[in-house]
């Protein structure tokens, strides 16, 4: 039992140290009142820049959310035009080889009227898909829809008018899908 009783007084030594506790310092009386008052109005001072602080956070998210809507469909809109333009653009060497399959002289009157059936057929798929062809001959020459490969001095022709269309361009919107190839007088 003496080995328990030395355990016992070993167990209150091993314990961490507490804090001592400060005693309350006691005030008068008249300042222990007010300050139920103080904590009520220091309670409702935060109340009112709570419900501000939330309503602009909140307008904040909205402005947020609104920006995110706008910037995804934007980005949408964008990714349906370039695939468009994909799709497009392959099919364009189909559409140069109608074209001169056309101008080729033909003795056989079907074979050419099925010629210009599908050409017609893929013309209408260009426009359904937004799809418009680049005005050039006659037209003022325009770096931003032509490119000039040849050039040519005539008198009877005003500054920078196309005279010539080797290949025809194509746009889609603002965006061009390929550039005219143009011969420009003067």
């Amino acid at each position: 039992m003496s080995g328990k009783k030395k355990n016992e007084h070993k167990q209150p030594a091993q314990e961490p140290e507490k804090e001592p506790e400060k005693e309350p310092t006691q005030e008068p009386e008249a300042e222990t009142v007010p300050q139920p008052e103080a904590e009520a109005q220091a309670a409702q001072a935060p109340a009112p820049e709570k419900p501000q602080a939330d309503s602009e956070r909140y307008l904040r998210l909205m402005a947020e959310f609104d920006n995110y809507k706008k910037r995804s469909a934007k980005e949408r809109e964008n990714i349906y035009t370039d695939v468009r333009v994909d799709t497009v653009t392959k099919f364009l060497p189909v559409f140069d080889n109608l074209e001169r399959a056309l101008k080729t002289e033909t003795a056989d009157e079907a074979y050419k009227k099925g010629v210009e059936m599908t050409f017609n057929q893929l013309l209408d798929v260009f426009r359904k898909l937004g799809v418009e062809e680049i005005e050039s001959v006659g037209k003022s020459f325009d770096p931003a829809f032509h490119n000039a490969v040849m050039h040519v001095e005539d008198e009877t022709l005003g500054e920078s008018v196309i005279v010539e269309e080797f290949q025809k361009g194509f746009r889609i919107g603002d965006k061009v899908i390929r550039f005219s190839m143009v011969k420009v007088a003067n």
